[in-house]
């Protein structure tokens, strides 16, 4: 009775539930569909990288004598459906689908029709990568006034038991060092660089495909270098490990001009398409630390990332979908400028965000949120413009990840279900923790001035046009304290510089 075990671009792990209930005489299928490829304009590497990394994959199972159909994306298939039918029309002895449980709510609706549209039996599995599943989450949130992230990721330290004392309290005495996390680079800081790949022939071939079918897309095909293997992940989060993480601890908030990675690990980029295991890499940072290879910062600081952050944001998504995705609290909906595509911008901040964006398909999570987020908020972006955004330009973007981190975090447009107030900040954050304001056209010690700060001019409109709805809010009363104390004129004339940079946005 062999069933059809389809696997998605995003679950290349060889722990994935619908592959440990495979039988031997199951077919597992692949498929590079149109509609999977094309729902946003994705970053030409991200294409390669899942293109690339899906058809390694299906030469692994072969090597372990399963039944592997892949359909690559010259074959024309529209989308997984289609790809299914065509596999039971090709099979017709097959008996039912399995597959595990996708991550985007869009493809969970198609999922979900499959009983109806093939008549035949569709087993859609846990994906227990995840360390808590949202049957598990939605138990912790139920009754709670504010989900905040902290207490959830106390409770997956007790739940994991990771960085933890005999007695099951934390290591270090805190269960949070965040704040040590933060300190302002140096300028003689030198930048580890992550692990880099050359393409092999599968992946010099999925180049051309996406040069010659994607070729308006966001980025270039020729400068790709990330792994498509998890060997080669494993290898790339070793070099994180023992090169990295050390500097990663101290400076994981720091930017500097032309360093796109300084100490992070990219391995988000592996982790969120199945090439990696949390659990793992959760391991090995832990023994880095008991083995005094490492300071808890540093590990600490990774960990929560993972076992935090990552896990939360995505309890939050499937606890809270479809309905999250709609939300724009701050009614936002001015267009999203065009630097965004190429970042050809006189803002220093915004145009190294925005380069190391389209030149590699990632910038690390302070640039997201502090630079290119923080910037659409100030200036009121529309919400689902830069949430398609941030899906598109990314390799470890997918929305169960990405929707909360932009729609909640950055843009505050959930009213504070992420953040307990707006992640607004001026042109002084910026200017601590990175050197992008000595290279900068704009001055940021100037707010109303002919070169004034963008970041500060619409830091203080933000605050004033949103008094309404952000006033009351406990952790903003400093802020609007420092507003309400501004003279007259000089609220005025800081009105007036904002909406003079909001008329010619496209142009700062």
């Amino acid at each position: 009775m062999a069933k059809l075990i389809v696997i998605l671009g995003d679950q290349l792990s060889p722990a994935l539930s619908a592959l440990r209930e495979a039988d031997k005489d199951d077919i597992f299928l692949l498929a590079e569909v149109k509609q999977e490829a094309s729902y946003v304009k994705h970053h030409k590497h991200k294409i390669i990288l899942l293109f690339s990394a899906m058809r390694h994959f299906a030469e692994v199972l072969r090597q372990q004598d399963n039944k592997v159909i892949y359909l690559d994306y010259e074959q024309g298939f529209s989308s997984l459906s289609s790809a299914v039918e065509h596999c039971l029309q090709q099979h017709p002895k097959l008996t039912g689908i399995m597959i595990t449980e996708c991550g985007e709510y869009r493809l969970k609706q198609e999922l979900d029709s499959w009983h109806e549209t093939f008549k035949v039996p569709v087993d859609i599995l846990e994906d227990d990568r995840f360390l808590c599943n949202a049957t598990m989450f939605a138990k912790w949130a139920d009754g709670r006034k504010q989900l905040r992230m902290e207490y959830f990721y106390r409770e997956m330290r007790r739940y994991t038991g990771l960085l933890l004392d005999s007695k099951k309290q934390p290591l270090g005495g805190q269960w949070n060092f965040d704040k040590a996390n933060r300190k302002t680079p140096p300028a003689d800081l030198k930048a580890v660089a992550p692990m880099q790949f050359k393409p092999d022939e599968i992946t010099s071939e999925v180049i051309k495909l996406v040069a010659e079918h994607f070729a308006d897309n966001p980025g270039t095909a020729d400068n790709f270098c990330y792994a498509v293997t998890g060997k080669q992940a494993r290898q790339a989060f070793n070099h994180f490990v023992s090169e990295q993480l050390g500097k990663f601890g101290d400076y994981q908030d720091a930017m500097l001009m032309d360093q796109p990675f300084l100490f992070h690990s990219i391995c988000s980029i592996y982790l969120n398409c199945g090439l990696l295991d949390v659990r793992w890499m959760c391991q090995k940072v832990e023994a880095a630390y008991k083995q005094e290879k490492v300071a808890i910062n540093a590990a600490e600081g990774f960990i929560r990332q993972l076992i935090g952050w990552r896990e939360y944001i995505r309890g939050i998504y499937w606890l809270l979908m479809p309905d999250y995705k709609t939300r724009n609290f701050l009614n936002a909906e001015r267009p999203l400028p065009g630097y965004y595509w190429h970042g050809n911008t006189k803002m220093r901040c915004m145009q190294q965000a925005i380069s190391h964006t389209m030149t590699h398909a990632y910038s690390h999570h302070i640039q997201r949120l502090m630079i290119t987020g923080n910037f659409a908020l100030l200036a009121g972006l529309d919400v689902t413009e830069v949430t398609d955004w941030y899906l598109a330009v990314y390799a470890d973007a997918y929305e169960w990840v990405e929707l909360p981190n932009t729609l909640g975090m950055a843009l505050y447009a959930d009213d504070g279900v992420l953040a307990s107030k707006p992640y607004a900040a001026s042109g002084a954050y910026i200017n601590r923790m990175s050197n992008y304001c000595q290279h900068c056209h704009y001055k940021v010690k100037d707010s109303t001035g002919d070169d004034a700060c963008p970041f500060n001019v619409l830091y203080w409109d933000f605050l004033a046009r949103n008094e309404q709805k952000l006033g009351s809010n406990a952790r903003m009363q400093l802020a609007y304290k420092n507003w309400h104390n501004k003279a007259p004129a000089q609220q005025q004339a800081l009105r007036d510089k904002a909406e003079d940079y909001l008329i010619k946005l496209d142009k700062l």
